[in-house]
């Protein structure tokens, strides 16, 4: 089992994530890499420490900062030799027993590629929530059926730290792309799904993800988020054409999906309050960029009833009018009957 751990600044949770694959991972040869990307604190000194008290541990320390996508490739791609390999952040960990739930699928599964499971989340400083340790079983998708649902939705559900990944199934359809910083990881999922089947570890925590003030994530607006999704989807649909017998049906539902997600973010600016800080315009101008019918969908309408009555007077007349969260769940249901419907 190869374990890559890309760090940047993260050096005070170097200890937490090493001790969680190699102290809570009984029964499992494991070989870990840090690879810290020319942080300007102390956290290759912190992973050089680690090391040198651990030879299942291996430092790469960068001279010039690469950035992360170039970090997980060079871990992944160019080290890791294990049948499985996990890509972990610095900031996260796993549950005790995790690589041994999700690899004991994979030996069963051969024609899977990755296997996931639940994710505990926790606050920097806080206690960490109790795992659950014990499996109810297993759940394996075909790749292209997983995949579909994902596009029908126009995410994964997968946080990260969670996956363990056949090594050569990794190494066969390439790294991370560089174009997708923000959701590099969700089209590496995607990708894996078309050459691949899909394991599920069920009833089990497989990790702990850290909520804290310097997450990756938190630098990205939900525009950019919503721009990124896009790019992986459509990076997915024309690389990974020859495996999906259904890409253009797989292109609709999914740019569909994402201009009503725009145009949910859109509305629900009104419902918050939040119009003076929010690129309503912008989002608008995505939704139909990324689906001209975009102004057929239901949240549209509802959108646009709260651009008539404005910012100022939403806030007396919410009480009135349908909130974004019953359009959400409205806008679902209407989203999936077009899909079974074949888009009629």
């Amino acid at each position: 089992m190869s374990v890559v751990i890309p760090c940047y600044r993260y050096g005070h949770f170097l200890e937490d994530a090493v001790r969680s694959v190699l102290d809570d991972q009984p029964g499992m040869d494991v070989r870990v890499l840090i690879i810290d990307d020319a942080s300007p604190d102390d956290s290759a000194e912190v992973a050089r420490g680690i090391a040198a008290r651990e030879p299942r541990v291996e430092v790469a320390a960068h001279a010039a900062n690469r950035g992360h996508i170039a970090t997980y490739n060079e871990g992944l791609l160019d080290w890791a030799s294990g049948d499985y390999s996990v890509l972990m952040s610095a900031d996260d960990r796993l549950t005790p027993g995790a690589l041994r739930r999700a690899t004991d699928l994979l030996d069963t599964h051969p024609d899977t590629g990755f296997a996931y499971g639940n994710v505990l989340w926790f606050s920097d400083g806080a206690p960490l929530p109790k795992a659950r340790t014990r499996t109810r079983g297993w759940s394996v998708w075909p790749g292209h059926q997983w995949l579909e649902r994902r596009f029908r939705h126009a995410q994964t559900g997968i946080i990260s730290p969670e996956v363990v990944v056949r090594t050569s199934l990794q190494q066969r359809v390439g790294g991370y792309d560089p174009r997708l910083p923000h959701v590099g990881d969700q089209e590496m999922w995607l990708r894996l799904a078309a050459h691949a089947d899909v394991g599920f570890v069920r009833g089990a925590d497989q990790a702990y993800y850290r909520r804290h003030g310097q997450n990756m994530s938190t630098a990205y607006t939900e525009l950019t988020t919503l721009a990124q999704f896009r790019l992986a989807h459509e990076l997915v649909l024309t690389q990974c054409h020859d495996q999906l017998s259904e890409a253009s049906a797989l292109s609709d539902v999914v740019h569909r999906k994402l201009a009503w997600k725009a145009l949910l973010n859109a509305a629900r600016a009104y419902d918050r309050g939040r119009t003076s800080e929010t690129p309503v315009d912008e989002l608008v101008a995505f939704a139909v960029d990324c689906w001209p019918e975009a102004r057929r969908l239901p949240i549209y309408r509802a959108l646009a009833l709260r651009r008539r009555i404005g910012p100022r007077a939403m806030p007396y007349l919410q009480p009135f009018v349908l909130p974004a969260a019953a359009i959400r769940r409205a806008g679902s249901w209407w989203l999936d009957r077009s899909w079974k419907s074949g888009g009629q």
